[in-house]
């Protein structure tokens, strides 16, 4: 496969993933999804050992297409150089009050997505940690430790970008209660009334 096949298969690929995740975590305006990825991953490499910007252009403006369409909030997980912060754009650390941290990520210290992502936003910071609604992880980055409780593994149809296995996590509310509870909402019967 031409290098411009590769370029063009990562984007639709990542749109798809995307896409497909958005949809399955009911994401909108008012929830987080959270990225992970090694570009040296998706181009066969062990993870951290030959990242590049032109993969990360490419990964990050297929997320980008579909955030677009549906509105939701992203956060780009660095690497473990930088203690996996992640690049948010201010408005989105404000809105979540999340805490900043101080540092520029770069292909060798965050990242080449991280990288990239700092370059093109409007105006990027980044956060120490997030509560996401929903991940996509590519090349097992490990973005557990940035989901909301409680993570519910999802696997998406398109299960590589280049190289790199895909994996993904929407969340749930957490299910209290005893033998009693009841988590769906019961039919009501005609002239029925709450009780205490």
């Amino acid at each position: 496969m031409a290098d411009q096949e590769k370029m063009a298969s990562i984007r639709r690929d990542a749109a798809a993933i995307t896409r497909e995740v958005a949809e399955a975590a009911k994401l909108g305006p008012h929830q987080l999804l959270v990225i992970g990825a090694s570009t040296s991953e998706i181009a066969g490499q062990h993870i951290g050992t030959s990242g590049t910007l032109d993969i990360a252009q490419e990964l990050v403006e297929g997320i980008r297409e579909v955030q677009a369409e549906m509105g939701f909030q992203l956060a780009f997980q660095c690497c473990e150089h930088l203690n996996r912060a992640l690049v948010v754009e201010r408005s989105t650390l404000e809105r979540y009050n999340l805490t900043e941290v101080a540092a520029v990520p770069i292909p060798k210290a965050g990242g080449s997505m991280a990288a990239y992502v700092y370059q093109t936003m409007a105006d990027p910071c980044l956060a120490e940690t997030i509560e996401a609604h929903a991940g996509i992880d590519i090349g097992e980055t490990l973005i557990g430790m940035h989901l909301r409780r409680v993570a519910v593994p999802y696997r998406p149809a398109i299960r590589y970008i280049g190289e790199a296995r895909v994996n993904a996590a929407r969340i749930r509310p957490k299910l209290i209660g005893g033998e009693r509870a009841v988590y769906a909402p019961l039919p009501k019967a005609e002239g029925e009334h709450a009780t205490e």
